[in-house]
């Protein structure tokens, strides 16, 4: 008789990524890092738990969209109060958080439960090239001569 395999907190191994965003598009990478941060490239993923790894992606300035969406693709906001909707399109929060262009792409594929925010919190997005998570990479340094398609992986030092 053959038994499910039931995947537990103590079989959980985080790894860091670091993802470099220098001249990708928007839509590809994001799909990228939501599949690390929810663990489905690991054999023991599970859709009910969060096996997921920690992505840091760097040169957030640098990203590419295709098309006009630059100029086209608009981000709503809402204070909560009358008269507070905001509308901002996507080349000026380029130009002035350029980090929250992706982390707002990469949290749409993420799943909408409990886990998006235990998710989310393992992502971080640096504008510019040295991040501060060097610590828990055994090597961080991300060359442009790299495959666009390459994401640098490293297990947590312990």
């Amino acid at each position: 008789m053959i038994k499910t395999y039931s995947t537990k907190a103590s079989d959980i191994k985080r790894e860091w990524h670091v993802v470099d965003a220098a001249d990708k598009v928007l839509g590809r990478l994001s799909t990228q890092v939501a599949a690390l941060l929810m663990g489905k490239h690991k054999p023991l993923f599970n859709r009910n738990m969060d096996v997921g790894d920690y992505v840091v992606v760097i040169n957030a300035e640098r990203i590419r969209v295709t098309g006009n969406k630059a100029k086209q693709k608009e981000y709503h906001t809402h204070s909560g109060y009358p008269g507070g909707f905001k509308t901002t399109t996507l080349e000026n929060v380029l130009a002035t958080h350029p980090e929250r262009i992706i982390e707002h792409a990469v949290k749409g594929m993420l799943p909408k439960n409990r886990l998006e925010d235990r998710m989310m919190v393992r992502l971080k997005v640096i504008v510019g090239e040295t991040h501060p998570y060097g610590g828990q990479l055994k090597k961080v340094a991300v060359t442009k001569a790299e495959a666009p398609e390459k994401i640098e992986t490293a297990e947590k030092t312990e």
